[in-house]
Protein backbone atom coordinates (compact mmCIF):
# COMPACT_ATOMS: atom_id res chain seq x y z
CA UNK A 1 0.00 0.00 0.00
CA UNK A 2 0.98 3.49 -1.02
CA UNK A 3 2.84 5.36 1.90
CA UNK A 4 0.55 8.41 0.57
CA UNK A 5 -2.67 6.71 1.55
CA UNK A 6 -1.41 5.07 4.67
CA UNK A 7 -3.54 6.19 8.02
CA UNK A 8 -0.57 6.46 9.89
CA UNK A 9 -0.28 9.37 8.09
CA UNK A 10 -3.03 11.24 9.22
CA UNK A 11 -2.85 10.11 12.76
CA UNK A 12 -1.50 12.56 15.50
CA UNK A 13 2.02 13.21 16.08
CA UNK A 14 2.75 14.43 19.28
CA UNK A 15 2.54 11.74 22.35
CA UNK A 16 -0.52 14.01 23.90
CA UNK A 17 -1.85 13.36 20.69
CA UNK A 18 -1.36 9.59 20.26
CA UNK A 19 -2.52 9.14 23.87
CA UNK A 20 -5.53 11.24 23.74
CA UNK A 21 -6.71 9.19 20.85
CA UNK A 22 -6.14 5.21 22.42
CA UNK A 23 -7.59 6.52 25.62
CA UNK A 24 -10.58 8.18 23.22
CA UNK A 25 -11.05 5.26 20.56
CA UNK A 26 -12.52 2.68 22.97
CA UNK A 27 -14.76 4.86 25.03
CA UNK A 28 -16.48 6.30 22.40
CA UNK A 29 -16.40 2.63 20.53
CA UNK A 30 -18.54 1.58 23.38
CA UNK A 31 -20.57 4.39 23.73
CA UNK A 32 -21.39 3.42 20.10
CA UNK A 33 -22.02 0.29 20.63
CA UNK A 34 -24.42 0.66 23.53
CA UNK A 35 -25.95 3.29 21.61
CA UNK A 36 -26.30 0.88 18.78
CA UNK A 37 -27.92 -1.56 21.33
CA UNK A 38 -30.13 0.79 23.30
CA UNK A 39 -31.62 2.27 20.02
CA UNK A 40 -32.20 -1.66 18.35
CA UNK A 41 -34.22 -2.23 21.91
CA UNK A 42 -36.00 0.86 22.46
CA UNK A 43 -36.71 1.72 19.58
CA UNK A 44 -37.49 -1.84 18.43
CA UNK A 45 -38.86 -3.33 21.20
CA UNK A 46 -41.12 -0.68 22.95
CA UNK A 47 -42.32 0.71 19.62
CA UNK A 48 -43.10 -2.90 18.50
CA UNK A 49 -44.95 -2.76 21.58
CA UNK A 50 -46.74 0.28 22.15
CA UNK A 51 -47.57 -0.26 18.14
CA UNK A 52 -49.19 -3.59 18.57
CA UNK A 53 -51.52 -2.27 21.43
CA UNK A 54 -52.81 0.72 18.49
CA UNK A 55 -53.57 -2.32 15.65
CA UNK A 56 -55.70 -3.93 18.66
CA UNK A 57 -57.66 -0.82 19.21
CA UNK A 58 -57.82 0.03 15.03
CA UNK A 59 -58.90 -3.34 15.01
CA UNK A 60 -61.64 -3.05 17.64
CA UNK A 61 -62.97 0.55 16.41
CA UNK A 62 -63.23 -0.34 12.61
CA UNK A 63 -64.86 -3.43 13.40
CA UNK A 64 -68.10 -1.92 14.75
CA UNK A 65 -71.30 -1.15 12.80
CA UNK A 66 -71.71 1.68 10.35
CA UNK A 67 -74.95 3.13 10.30
CA UNK A 68 -75.99 3.36 6.13
CA UNK A 69 -78.39 5.94 4.99
CA UNK A 70 -77.83 8.30 8.46
CA UNK A 71 -76.37 11.49 9.22
CA UNK A 72 -74.02 10.17 11.26
CA UNK A 73 -72.74 6.87 10.00
CA UNK A 74 -70.08 6.41 12.21
CA UNK A 75 -71.81 7.15 15.36
CA UNK A 76 -70.54 3.79 16.86
CA UNK A 77 -66.92 4.17 15.52
CA UNK A 78 -66.72 7.67 17.12
CA UNK A 79 -67.84 6.10 20.40
CA UNK A 80 -65.39 3.90 20.61
CA UNK A 81 -62.29 6.27 19.20
CA UNK A 82 -62.53 9.33 20.75
CA UNK A 83 -61.99 7.66 24.13
CA UNK A 84 -58.97 6.44 22.82
CA UNK A 85 -57.63 10.31 21.30
CA UNK A 86 -58.12 8.76 17.45
CA UNK A 87 -59.83 10.38 14.90
CA UNK A 88 -61.70 8.70 12.13
CA UNK A 89 -62.92 9.73 8.88
CA UNK A 90 -64.06 8.62 5.12
CA UNK A 91 -62.84 9.96 2.16
CA UNK A 92 -64.47 8.32 -1.10
CA UNK A 93 -61.04 9.46 -2.58
CA UNK A 94 -58.22 9.66 -0.58
CA UNK A 95 -54.65 10.82 -1.24
CA UNK A 96 -52.53 7.40 -0.76
CA UNK A 97 -49.03 8.34 0.52
CA UNK A 98 -47.65 4.74 0.80
CA UNK A 99 -46.01 4.27 3.40
CA UNK A 100 -43.63 7.39 4.18
CA UNK A 101 -40.98 8.26 6.92
CA UNK A 102 -38.14 10.28 7.28
CA UNK A 103 -34.43 8.98 6.80
CA UNK A 104 -33.51 9.52 10.01
CA UNK A 105 -36.87 8.22 11.54
CA UNK A 106 -35.98 4.89 13.15
CA UNK A 107 -39.07 3.84 15.00
CA UNK A 108 -41.29 4.93 11.99
CA UNK A 109 -39.27 1.91 10.16
CA UNK A 110 -40.73 -0.67 13.46
CA UNK A 111 -43.86 1.24 13.55
CA UNK A 112 -44.96 0.62 9.97
CA UNK A 113 -43.71 -3.10 10.01
CA UNK A 114 -46.05 -3.68 12.64
CA UNK A 115 -48.68 -1.99 11.32
CA UNK A 116 -48.16 -3.31 8.23
CA UNK A 117 -48.40 -6.90 9.60
CA UNK A 118 -51.72 -6.36 12.24
CA UNK A 119 -53.97 -4.20 10.64
CA UNK A 120 -55.91 -5.45 8.30
CA UNK A 121 -56.70 -3.21 4.90
CA UNK A 122 -54.15 -1.01 5.94
CA UNK A 123 -52.71 0.90 2.54
CA UNK A 124 -50.65 3.82 3.48
CA UNK A 125 -49.05 5.26 6.59
CA UNK A 126 -48.13 8.84 6.72
CA UNK A 127 -45.05 9.73 8.85
CA UNK A 128 -43.17 12.58 7.07
CA UNK A 129 -46.18 15.44 6.43
CA UNK A 130 -46.70 15.65 10.37
CA UNK A 131 -43.79 14.73 12.18
CA UNK A 132 -46.49 14.53 15.27
CA UNK A 133 -49.40 12.44 13.76
CA UNK A 134 -49.17 8.78 12.38
CA UNK A 135 -52.02 9.11 9.55
CA UNK A 136 -53.19 6.22 8.39
CA UNK A 137 -55.19 4.89 5.41
CA UNK A 138 -57.56 1.51 5.93
CA UNK A 139 -59.52 0.34 3.28
CA UNK A 140 -62.42 -2.34 4.55
CA UNK A 141 -66.23 -3.05 3.43
CA UNK A 142 -65.59 -0.72 0.62
CA UNK A 143 -64.68 1.82 2.56
CA UNK A 144 -61.45 4.16 3.06
CA UNK A 145 -60.54 5.15 6.63
CA UNK A 146 -58.90 8.25 7.13
CA UNK A 147 -57.44 7.75 10.64
CA UNK A 148 -55.27 9.75 12.82
CA UNK A 149 -53.54 9.71 16.30
CA UNK A 150 -50.46 11.28 18.12
CA UNK A 151 -47.27 10.04 17.18
CA UNK A 152 -46.15 9.75 21.24
CA UNK A 153 -48.59 6.85 21.70
CA UNK A 154 -47.02 4.95 19.03
CA UNK A 155 -42.71 5.37 19.86
CA UNK A 156 -41.17 5.90 22.98
CA UNK A 157 -40.45 9.62 24.18
CA UNK A 158 -37.60 11.56 23.94
CA UNK A 159 -34.85 8.16 24.08
CA UNK A 160 -32.12 11.02 22.58
CA UNK A 161 -32.18 12.51 26.26
CA UNK A 162 -30.33 9.55 27.61
CA UNK A 163 -28.11 9.15 24.60
CA UNK A 164 -26.99 12.96 25.07
CA UNK A 165 -26.24 12.56 28.20
CA UNK A 166 -24.14 9.20 27.70
CA UNK A 167 -22.29 11.38 25.42
CA UNK A 168 -21.31 14.27 27.56
CA UNK A 169 -20.61 12.22 30.56
CA UNK A 170 -18.10 10.31 28.05
CA UNK A 171 -16.52 14.14 27.21
CA UNK A 172 -16.12 15.30 30.74
CA UNK A 173 -14.81 11.83 31.74
CA UNK A 174 -11.92 12.36 28.49
CA UNK A 175 -11.73 15.94 29.40
CA UNK A 176 -10.44 14.74 32.99
CA UNK A 177 -8.14 12.24 31.47
CA UNK A 178 -6.55 14.65 29.10
CA UNK A 179 -5.56 16.57 32.28
CA UNK A 180 -3.77 14.00 33.86
CA UNK A 181 -2.70 13.27 30.37
CA UNK A 182 -1.10 16.65 29.92
CA UNK A 183 0.65 16.28 33.05
CA UNK A 184 2.17 13.28 32.50
CA UNK A 185 3.10 14.49 28.84
CA UNK A 186 4.89 17.90 30.64
CA UNK A 187 7.83 16.30 31.94
CA UNK A 188 8.73 14.43 28.16
CA UNK A 189 8.45 17.66 26.62
CA UNK A 190 10.64 19.51 28.93
CA UNK A 191 13.05 17.28 28.76
CA UNK A 192 12.81 17.11 24.52
CA UNK A 193 13.17 21.22 25.29
CA UNK A 194 16.36 20.63 27.00
CA UNK A 195 17.63 17.90 24.92
CA UNK A 196 17.45 20.63 21.94
CA UNK A 197 18.82 23.12 23.45
CA UNK A 198 22.10 21.58 24.49
CA UNK A 199 22.52 20.52 20.92
CA UNK A 200 21.57 24.12 19.70
CA UNK A 201 24.52 25.28 22.72
CA UNK A 202 22.82 26.24 25.73
CA UNK A 203 22.28 24.56 28.66
CA UNK A 204 19.08 25.22 30.88
CA UNK A 205 17.92 24.16 34.13
CA UNK A 206 16.51 20.95 34.13
CA UNK A 207 15.06 18.69 36.89
CA UNK A 208 13.59 15.34 35.87
CA UNK A 209 10.06 14.27 37.32
CA UNK A 210 7.65 12.68 36.12
CA UNK A 211 6.62 8.74 36.41
CA UNK A 212 9.33 6.79 36.75
CA UNK A 213 10.47 5.63 32.90
CA UNK A 214 10.45 9.91 32.68
CA UNK A 215 12.85 10.43 35.58
CA UNK A 216 15.25 7.31 34.39
CA UNK A 217 15.03 9.07 30.69
CA UNK A 218 15.86 12.86 32.64
CA UNK A 219 18.94 10.93 35.21
CA UNK A 220 20.13 9.36 31.99
CA UNK A 221 20.14 12.72 29.94
CA UNK A 222 21.52 14.21 32.61
CA UNK A 223 24.74 11.84 32.55
CA UNK A 224 24.89 11.76 28.98
CA UNK A 225 25.27 15.75 28.76
CA UNK A 226 27.20 15.88 31.90
CA UNK A 227 29.91 13.26 29.73
CA UNK A 228 29.59 15.26 26.80
CA UNK A 229 30.18 18.46 28.18
CA UNK A 230 33.82 16.72 29.89
CA UNK A 231 34.74 15.51 26.30
CA UNK A 232 34.28 18.82 24.74
CA UNK A 233 36.10 20.77 27.63
CA UNK A 234 38.82 18.02 27.27
CA UNK A 235 39.40 18.02 23.56
CA UNK A 236 39.18 21.89 23.93
CA UNK A 237 41.54 22.38 26.71
CA UNK A 238 43.63 19.60 24.28
CA UNK A 239 43.51 21.50 21.00
CA UNK A 240 44.17 25.04 22.51
CA UNK A 241 47.34 23.97 24.65
CA UNK A 242 48.69 21.88 21.26
CA UNK A 243 48.21 24.99 19.39
CA UNK A 244 49.58 27.62 22.06
CA UNK A 245 52.25 25.41 22.82
CA UNK A 246 53.10 25.50 19.12
CA UNK A 247 53.05 29.04 18.40
CA UNK A 248 56.25 30.05 20.66
CA UNK A 249 59.00 27.98 18.55
CA UNK A 250 56.76 29.15 15.46
CA UNK A 251 57.12 33.10 16.01
CA UNK A 252 60.77 32.27 17.17
CA UNK A 253 60.96 30.63 12.99
CA UNK A 254 59.27 33.89 12.13
CA UNK A 255 61.56 36.40 13.75
CA UNK A 256 64.72 34.06 12.47
CA UNK A 257 63.17 34.16 9.45
CA UNK A 258 62.80 38.10 9.51
CA UNK A 259 66.62 39.10 9.96
CA UNK A 260 67.57 36.28 7.38
CA UNK A 261 68.61 37.76 3.44
CA UNK A 262 66.21 37.49 0.98
CA UNK A 263 66.23 34.57 -1.59
CA UNK A 264 64.23 31.76 -3.09
CA UNK A 265 64.37 29.55 -0.07
CA UNK A 266 63.30 31.74 1.98
CA UNK A 267 60.39 32.92 0.28
CA UNK A 268 59.57 29.06 0.24
CA UNK A 269 60.52 28.53 4.47
CA UNK A 270 57.57 32.02 4.73
CA UNK A 271 55.25 29.81 2.76
CA UNK A 272 55.29 26.98 5.45
CA UNK A 273 55.74 29.27 8.16
CA UNK A 274 52.41 30.91 6.61
CA UNK A 275 51.13 27.40 6.62
CA UNK A 276 51.55 26.18 9.45
CA UNK A 277 50.48 29.05 11.25
CA UNK A 278 47.15 28.59 8.85
CA UNK A 279 46.74 25.60 10.47
CA UNK A 280 47.27 26.52 14.29
CA UNK A 281 44.42 29.24 13.54
CA UNK A 282 42.04 26.54 12.46
CA UNK A 283 42.70 24.10 15.28
CA UNK A 284 42.38 27.02 17.47
CA UNK A 285 38.86 27.99 15.46
CA UNK A 286 37.86 24.33 15.69
CA UNK A 287 38.11 24.44 19.46
CA UNK A 288 36.99 27.29 20.13
CA UNK A 289 33.91 26.52 18.36
CA UNK A 290 31.29 28.36 19.66
CA UNK A 291 31.18 27.73 23.16
CA UNK A 292 31.08 31.16 25.18
CA UNK A 293 29.37 32.77 23.17
CA UNK A 294 25.59 34.03 24.31
CA UNK A 295 22.75 34.06 21.97
CA UNK A 296 21.50 37.43 20.72
CA UNK A 297 18.66 39.06 17.85
CA UNK A 298 20.53 40.11 15.05
CA UNK A 299 19.00 41.67 11.50
CA UNK A 300 20.56 38.47 8.99
CA UNK A 301 20.73 41.89 6.29
CA UNK A 302 23.02 43.71 8.08
CA UNK A 303 24.77 40.87 9.32
CA UNK A 304 25.43 39.83 5.43
CA UNK A 305 25.84 43.19 4.23
CA UNK A 306 28.61 43.91 6.68
CA UNK A 307 30.08 41.01 5.84
CA UNK A 308 30.59 41.17 1.76
CA UNK A 309 31.58 45.08 2.63
CA UNK A 310 34.44 43.50 4.09
CA UNK A 311 35.11 40.71 1.38
CA UNK A 312 35.21 43.14 -0.97
CA UNK A 313 37.55 45.32 0.83
CA UNK A 314 40.06 42.35 0.14
CA UNK A 315 38.95 42.75 -3.67
CA UNK A 316 36.48 39.67 -3.46
CA UNK A 317 34.41 39.84 -6.70
CA UNK A 318 31.24 39.48 -4.24
CA UNK A 319 27.93 39.78 -4.73
CA UNK A 320 24.67 40.06 -2.39
CA UNK A 321 21.16 38.78 -3.75
CA UNK A 322 18.48 39.47 -0.89
CA UNK A 323 15.63 39.04 -3.57
CA UNK A 324 14.10 36.44 -1.36
CA UNK A 325 14.08 36.55 2.34
CA UNK A 326 11.37 39.64 1.76
CA UNK A 327 11.02 43.46 3.13
CA UNK A 328 9.61 42.47 6.71
CA UNK A 329 12.72 42.55 9.25
CA UNK A 330 13.18 38.57 10.51
CA UNK A 331 14.04 38.07 14.36
CA UNK A 332 17.03 36.02 14.06
CA UNK A 333 18.33 34.49 17.24
CA UNK A 334 22.14 33.02 16.64
CA UNK A 335 25.14 33.56 18.04
CA UNK A 336 26.44 36.29 15.50
CA UNK A 337 30.28 35.76 15.98
CA UNK A 338 30.00 32.25 15.45
CA UNK A 339 27.36 32.65 12.21
CA UNK A 340 29.15 35.47 10.63
CA UNK A 341 32.58 33.12 11.49
CA UNK A 342 31.05 29.89 9.41
CA UNK A 343 30.06 33.14 6.50
CA UNK A 344 33.47 33.97 6.41
CA UNK A 345 34.94 30.59 5.95
CA UNK A 346 32.47 29.93 3.03
CA UNK A 347 33.72 33.04 1.52
CA UNK A 348 37.31 32.67 1.94
CA UNK A 349 36.38 28.82 0.55
CA UNK A 350 34.66 30.22 -3.11
CA UNK A 351 37.70 33.09 -3.22
CA UNK A 352 40.28 30.50 -2.95
CA UNK A 353 38.91 28.62 -6.02
CA UNK A 354 36.81 30.89 -7.89
CA UNK A 355 36.70 33.94 -9.90
CA UNK A 356 33.06 35.21 -8.92
CA UNK A 357 30.42 34.58 -5.96
CA UNK A 358 27.10 35.10 -5.24
CA UNK A 359 25.56 35.26 -1.54
CA UNK A 360 22.04 35.09 -1.03
CA UNK A 361 19.94 35.07 1.94
CA UNK A 362 16.44 33.11 1.94
CA UNK A 363 13.74 33.05 4.43
CA UNK A 364 10.26 30.87 4.66
CA UNK A 365 8.13 30.58 7.36
CA UNK A 366 10.51 28.53 9.61
CA UNK A 367 14.35 28.60 7.94
CA UNK A 368 16.25 30.95 7.41
CA UNK A 369 19.39 29.74 4.87
CA UNK A 370 22.45 31.84 4.00
CA UNK A 371 23.54 30.24 0.94
CA UNK A 372 27.15 31.03 -1.11
CA UNK A 373 27.64 30.17 -4.86
CA UNK A 374 31.06 30.20 -6.76
CA UNK A 375 32.24 29.12 -10.40
CA UNK A 376 34.54 26.91 -9.57
CA UNK A 377 35.36 23.37 -9.99
CA UNK A 378 32.62 22.14 -7.25
CA UNK A 379 32.43 18.88 -4.77
CA UNK A 380 32.05 15.71 -6.81
CA UNK A 381 28.38 14.78 -5.15
CA UNK A 382 30.38 11.56 -3.67
CA UNK A 383 32.90 13.45 -1.84
CA UNK A 384 30.65 16.20 0.00
CA UNK A 385 29.84 14.12 2.58
CA UNK A 386 33.56 13.88 3.47
CA UNK A 387 34.35 17.35 2.80
CA UNK A 388 32.39 18.50 6.08
CA UNK A 389 33.79 15.86 8.44
CA UNK A 390 36.70 17.31 10.40
CA UNK A 391 40.43 16.64 9.38
CA UNK A 392 39.58 15.56 5.75
CA UNK A 393 41.18 16.75 2.83
CA UNK A 394 40.24 16.30 -0.87
CA UNK A 395 42.05 14.42 -2.86
CA UNK A 396 40.77 16.58 -6.16
CA UNK A 397 41.68 19.81 -7.47
CA UNK A 398 38.89 21.48 -5.36
CA UNK A 399 40.18 21.15 -1.95
CA UNK A 400 38.51 23.97 1.40
CA UNK A 401 42.07 24.78 2.03
CA UNK A 402 43.64 24.35 -1.99
CA UNK A 403 45.95 21.14 -0.74
CA UNK A 404 47.20 23.25 2.66
CA UNK A 405 45.50 23.23 6.11
CA UNK A 406 43.96 20.93 8.35
CA UNK A 407 40.97 20.18 6.64
CA UNK A 408 38.81 22.21 8.95
CA UNK A 409 36.95 24.81 7.05
CA UNK A 410 34.17 23.35 6.14
CA UNK A 411 33.35 21.44 9.49
CA UNK A 412 33.59 24.51 11.45
CA UNK A 413 30.63 25.85 9.46
CA UNK A 414 28.89 22.63 9.56
CA UNK A 415 29.58 22.60 13.60
CA UNK A 416 28.33 26.20 13.86
CA UNK A 417 25.24 25.26 11.81
CA UNK A 418 24.77 22.42 14.07
CA UNK A 419 24.93 24.58 17.25
CA UNK A 420 22.63 26.31 16.00
CA UNK A 421 19.93 23.44 15.28
CA UNK A 422 20.55 23.66 11.94
CA UNK A 423 23.13 22.09 9.14
CA UNK A 424 25.28 22.66 5.89
CA UNK A 425 24.31 21.86 2.66
CA UNK A 426 26.59 21.13 -0.37
CA UNK A 427 25.22 20.96 -3.77
CA UNK A 428 25.86 21.76 -7.29
CA UNK A 429 25.12 25.81 -8.01
CA UNK A 430 23.47 25.98 -11.28
CA UNK A 431 23.74 29.84 -11.49
CA UNK A 432 27.80 29.49 -10.98
CA UNK A 433 28.37 25.96 -12.14
CA UNK A 434 30.43 25.83 -8.83
CA UNK A 435 29.99 24.77 -5.09
CA UNK A 436 26.07 25.85 -3.49
CA UNK A 437 27.32 26.01 -0.14
CA UNK A 438 23.81 26.52 2.24
CA UNK A 439 23.61 27.53 6.15
CA UNK A 440 19.99 26.34 6.92
CA UNK A 441 18.92 27.43 10.73
CA UNK A 442 15.67 26.63 11.96
CA UNK A 443 14.03 30.35 13.20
Amino acid sequence: MSQKYWPKNYLPKSLLGRSILILAIPILLIQAIITVIFIDRLYGDVTISKTSDIARELNFILNSEIIENDSYPLKYIHEKAQPLSITVNIDADPKETKFEHTFFDISGRYLIKALKSQVVGLKSIDLKSDETKVKLIVYRDNINFIISLSRRRATAENPHQLLVAGFLASCFFIGIAVLFLKNQVRPIRILAKSAESFGKGEKISFSPSGATEVRQAGHAFISMRARIERHLEQRTAMLSGVSHDLRTPLTRMKLSISLMEKDDQLDDLQGDVKEMEDILNEFLAFSRGDSGEEFSIVDPKKLIKTLIKERKRLNHNVSLNLDNIGSDKIKFKCKALAISRAINNLLSNAAKHSEKTIVSVKSTSDTLSFIVEDSGKGIPKDLRQKAIRPFERLDTSRNQNKGIGAGLGLAIVSDIARSHGGKLILNHSNDLGGLRAEIQIPL
